[in-house]
């Protein structure tokens, strides 16, 4: 025993004890890191999973939403987000049937790559690589490790920046910000981007985004191999020439495209400065190459780009017997066909095509059909498509010299779809593939489809026999009795709709501004309450507006946007959004000559309390609400004005929401001509800027009185200002004058006179400095350099007085629009 020493008390020995049970309990506790490593002494299995250290991204078996039972692969998810979103599947053709009983481990065999084994212990799936052979030796252990960018690497355990191995090198459909689409210029790989088979099917589609074979610095899209579609156009180190979208640079967003280029290979990448930003490119099983971003406060994928925009242009996107519509941007069944898998199809995966609704006739011996058995049965008959792009696959029939003789020719041959003659007999057998309607008559492959369908498909031709009087007579008075009844209901029926009206406005009240739903027919009869209904016209266009609308307006309350007291929907063409009542009308009736004294009671003080009111609500919109919202048409007929002539913004068909994890969204529809920014009609993804140029095109129209680009003459000389103010501005056909370039021209000149350039029914009450602020503020808005452009929030202080602005330059696109050459002449704007 040592000098000194002395035993423990129990009670200290009971403290001690104490205190390691409670740190043990402590430690016990603690949240323990997810596994982000498997190395050879832990495989994954079952439902365990790898999370990268960050939390982003999780490693696992998984099934595919839609896919089919039993089918289970390994691949990469986002791990944070309710969607479970595939970015790599490893066994992307080879699903294993048992997780629990499948692995994913380091190999045995000392080759030290990774492994996927099945029940039965066959290798399904391997890294496959001797790199991780010859780089290590015998001591080395090699771990594989999820990291937080989603790449999944093979590396040694000493040191994991060494990889042997990565995902990021063998792309699936996908391609995240950091990982590369290359091109090795010793062998002349590319590694591209191809799209699953379908939405629940990882395996190879036929659509695939990669570099370009030749060398040159774009991407190409590919069907199968072999058709080439869309191309990017060649990147000219600030953006490509095809796809001015995707630039170097992405303004407030962070974002930042590189294209490298060096003696072993070429290869573009992309990423964020902020790495919370949730981002993909993908090649949809559309054909279109897709960006997306994640909206946390949504909860869903929000897309920002597609390329090709039109598309029809994508091979058998809308699969056998599918007719694309460009127009629509949506692919419908031919006649006498439905869909072959409906769930896919509403999800946007319209591949699989279309069936038959009703067999043909069964053939006969030979090819023919001409058997007995079939000769009762109606034949086959022929629905005529006009407009039509021609499927592919066509076969001449020599032998048919007309349009008879070419339906005698498909009729008598089993295997044939379609024909189609113009001067010369065409027959298609099988599936039709390439459809498209609404194709231009003078486009190469347009003419008239004759569609082979059995004759059920076409409707019975209608018995004319003639009617018993007696029953006619009969039926004739019911009918009276009928409407006698239905007159003595109406007054109630009118008092209960009208009550039914007024309950749901209150409970919209009370609920604090929760839209309701009203049945229609409390829509159909007047009753005195005040409200307003927009019925949407167009089924397809009718359906995205009305959609917008509701949920962009359900989340919104601002004082200077239009109310949604609730909306009606009961079938296709009863879908009624139903708003608060404005008894002003629209800013445009005020404004461009309306009904007497309509502008006149519109004087400037109004005119600059609609001005401000307006950029307030769009404020509001582009940064103070829960989404960013761009309204995408801002104009005089979508102000509406209350009895106070309080503006309020409305008609939101056309709204995206943008969310506030990015900046820029794509939009095939468009707004107005006359308000769209540049940028938009150049194709580019738009940002809340274009909502700005829309606004300051709107506010040269407040001051004015008149549209920005009207004839000569379109005005009595009395109410028009004096000619000489405007000549500059003709065109060189001298039609028409270009009243924002008028404006931002006498701004450039010293002391130039803007008080002229009022609306003339103002009399010229109104204070000039104020006048001079607006037109400032409308030229800031309208500059072709969208980071030029104001904020809403900055207009809405430069208005009020509370910021000062220069004077603005004069935008050289105006010089454009308005049929005059560029000051400088070795410039050129592409608008």
């Amino acid at each position: 025993m040592m000098v000194g020493a002395r035993r423990a008390s129990p009670d200290l020995l009971g403290h001690a004890t104490l205190v390691l049970v409670a740190l043990v309990a402590a430690h016990v506790s603690l949240p323990v890191r997810a596994q982000d490593t498997i190395d050879a002494a832990r495989p994954l299995s079952g439902d365990a999973k790898l999370v990268s250290r960050g939390g982003k991204f999780a490693l696992g078996f998984f099934q595919p939403d839609g896919g089919a039972p039993g089918r289970w692969y390994i691949g990469i998810w986002y791990n944070n987000i309710a969607v479970r979103t595939p970015v790599w599947v490893a066994n992307r053709d080879r699903p294993v049937s048992d997780p629990a009983a499948s692995r994913l481990a380091i190999a045995p065999d000392g080759s030290n790559n990774l492994l996927l084994l099945d029940p039965s212990g066959s290798h399904v799936w391997s890294t496959n690589t001797t790199a991780a052979a010859a780089n290590t030796n015998a001591n080395t252990t090699v771990v594989a490790v999820l990291l937080d960018t989603g790449n999944l690497v093979l590396a040694p355990s000493s040191n994991v920046s060494a990889v042997l191995w990565q995902s990021f090198d063998h792309v699936g459909d996908t391609w995240l910000p950091g990982g590369k689409l290359r091109r090795d210029k010793a062998t002349g790989a590319l590694q591209g981007m191809t799209s699953w088979r379908s939405r629940g099917d990882p395996a190879p589609g036929p659509y695939t985004l990669h570099l370009d074979p030749s060398g040159a610095p774009q991407y190409v899209l590919t069907w199968n191999g072999t058709v080439d579609y869309w191309l990017t156009g060649d990147w000219n180190g600030r953006f490509f020439t095809g796809a001015p979208e995707v630039a170097a640079s992405g303004g407030d967003s962070g974002y930042s495209f590189q294209f490298v280029d060096n003696d072993r290979e070429s290869y573009f990448t992309y990423g964020f400065a902020n790495n919370s930003t949730v981002y993909r490119f993908v090649t949809d099983v559309s054909g279109q190459v897709k960006g997306w971003f994640w909206v946390e406060a949504l909860q869903r994928w929000n897309l920002v780009y597609a390329e090709p925009k039109a598309r029809c242009a994508v091979p058998r996107t809308c699969g056998a017997f599918g007719v694309c519509s460009d127009a629509a941007s949506a692919c419908d069944c031919a006649r006498g066909f439905a869909p072959r898998d409906a769930d896919s199809w509403n999800a946007g995966d319209t591949t699989a095509g279309c069936v038959r609704n009703a067999a043909l006739l069964p053939c006969g011996g030979g090819g023919k059909n001409g058997s007995s058995e079939t000769k009762v049965m109606q034949a086959d008959r022929f629905f005529r498509m006009d407009g039509m792009r021609l499927p592919d696959g066509g076969r001449a029939a020599a032998a048919a010299a007309s349009s008879g003789e070419c339906e005698s020719a498909c009729l008598g041959d089993c295997a044939c779809s379609a024909y189609a003659y113009n001067g010369s007999c065409v027959l298609w057998d099988g599936d039709l593939q390439n459809l498209e309607e609404n194709y231009g008559s003078q486009q190469p492959g347009a003419g008239t489809l004759y569609l082979r369908l059995a004759a059920s498909e076409f409707p019975k031709a209608r018995s004319h026999k003639r009617r018993n009087i007696g029953i006619a007579v009969g039926a004739a008075a019911i009918v009276c009795l009928v409407l006698a009844a239905s007159f003595l209901a109406v007054r109630t029926t009118t008092a209960r709709r009208a009550k039914r009206i007024q309950k749901g406005l209150a409970i919209t009240a009370a609920a604090g501004g929760r839209v309701t739903t009203f049945k229609y027919k409390d829509l159909q009869l007047p009753d005195g309450t005040p409200i307003a209904v927009k019925k949407l016209e167009g089924l397809r266009q009718g359906e995205k507006q009305f959609r917008a609308e509701v949920s962009t307006l359900g989340t919104v309350r601002h004082v200077n946007l239009i109310r949604l007291l609730g909306f009606c929907s009961e079938g296709a063409d009863r879908r009624l959004p139903v708003y608060e009542h404005m008894p002003n009308g629209s800013l445009d009736r005020h404004l461009f000559g309306g009904a007497a004294g309509r502008r006149a009671e519109l004087g400037w003080r109004a005119r600059r309390g609609v001005a401000v009111g307006v950029a307030r609500g769009l404020a509001y919109l582009h940064g103070e609400c829960r989404d960013r919202i761009i309204h995408c048409d801002v104009k005089p007929e979508n102000i509406l004005l209350d009895k106070d002539l309080t503006p309020k913004v409305a008609d939101f068909g056309l709204a995206k929401l943008v969310g506030r994890d990015f900046s820029r969204v794509l939009t095939t529809m468009r707004g107005t001509v006359g308000y769209l920014a540049p940028e938009w009609i150049g194709g580019e993804a738009i940002t809340a800027k274009a909502d700005v140029f829309s606004y300051g095109m709107m506010l040269f129209e407040i001051v004015s009185g008149r549209r920005n680009v009207e004839p000569h003459g379109g005005r009595s000389s009395s109410s028009a200002p004096d000619s000489s103010d405007y000549s500059s501005t003709s065109s060189s056909s001298g039609g028409a004058a270009f009243f924002p370039l008028v404006v931002a021209r006498r701004l450039a000149e010293a002391e130039g006179d803007v008080e002229a350039l009022l609306d003339p029914e103002l009399g010229g009450d109104a204070d000039a400095e104020e006048v001079r602020r607006v037109c400032k503020v409308e030229c800031w808005c309208i500059q072709d350099d969208v980071d030029a452009r104001p904020t809403m929030a900055e207009v809405v202080q430069a208005l009020e007085g509370l910021t000062d602005l220069e004077i603005p330059p004069v935008p050289r696109y105006l010089e454009v629009l308005a049929g005059r050459p560029i000051i400088d002449a070795t410039d050129t704007v592409d608008y």
